[in-house]
């Protein structure tokens, strides 16, 4: 099991994200609110502005401080040092 660290000290397991994305868009805020009203939110962003939400294949919504390319570039980094020990 791959962990990524979100920011702040928080990991989520890499294998169980389904999409990394920018909150800025009207459909993103309505899944972030419909995930809130339905206790499916997660905030990690310890109080900072929301740079990115990370959709999990629970059904659970992430809210991270860190912008959707250093995720995105973190998981990337996981996946191409697994595949050098194989």
């Amino acid at each position: 099991m791959q962990l990524i660290n979100i920011g702040f000290g928080n990991i989520v397991s890499a294998e169980r994200i389904i999409s990394i994305i920018s909150p800025e868009s009207a459909p993103i805020k309505r899944i972030i609110q419909e995930s809130k009203d339905t206790k499916m939110a997660i905030d990690a962003t310890y109080g900072r502005r929301t740079r990115s939400v990370i959709i999990m294949d629970s059904g659970h919504v992430i809210l991270s401080a860190i912008q959707p390319e250093t995720i995105a570039n973190r998981v990337q980094s996981i996946a191409d040092e697994s595949e050098e020990e194989e």
